[in-house]
């Protein structure tokens, strides 16, 4: 019992998860600092609010109140953090990774070359195809050149 809960936990994915869920809190922190630092203020001063949850209210017959100002502010602050997320942290760290150099691609062998060049011309129905030596093989005669 306790043999599988440890293969459980020491799981790559496992760990990997909770290493992830650690520095997702940090990193929550930090973009909650940038947003409520940088970016609120700009935009109480272009709304001239504090917070957006006060503003285009709408009150209801039966007592209720719709807060269209909320629900705006929670879009914009969405936008904003994923804004954040993106121009400061994704793109610098895209740019700071190197990509993988490609292989170059390997050049067909002389061998491989020739046996293409014939199974080319045997599907082409060339004449005596069959006579010509396949490569690398020796047929004995020397080589007849044609004009």
């Amino acid at each position: 019992m306790f043999k599988g809960f440890k293969e459980f936990l020491l799981r790559g994915n496992v760990i990997d998860l909770a290493v992830a869920v650690v520095i997702g809190a940090a990193f929550n922190s930090v973009v909650e600092r940038v947003v409520t630092s940088l970016i609120n203020p700009v935009i109480g001063m272009v709304f001239r609010a504090d917070s957006l949850d006060g503003a285009m209210r709408v009150a209801l017959p039966g007592g209720g109140t719709l807060a269209f100002g909320a629900v705006l502010g929670a879009i914009i602050n969405f936008a904003i953090v994923a804004a954040v997320v993106y121009f400061v942290f994704v793109l610098p760290m895209n740019k700071l990774r190197r990509p993988e150099p490609e292989e170059p691609p390997v050049a067909p062998t002389e061998t491989e070359l020739l046996t293409e060049i014939r199974d080319l011309l045997r599907a082409q129905g060339g004449r005596d195809v069959d006579a010509v030596p396949a490569a690398g093989e020796e047929s004995g005669e020397p080589p007849q050149h044609r004009h």
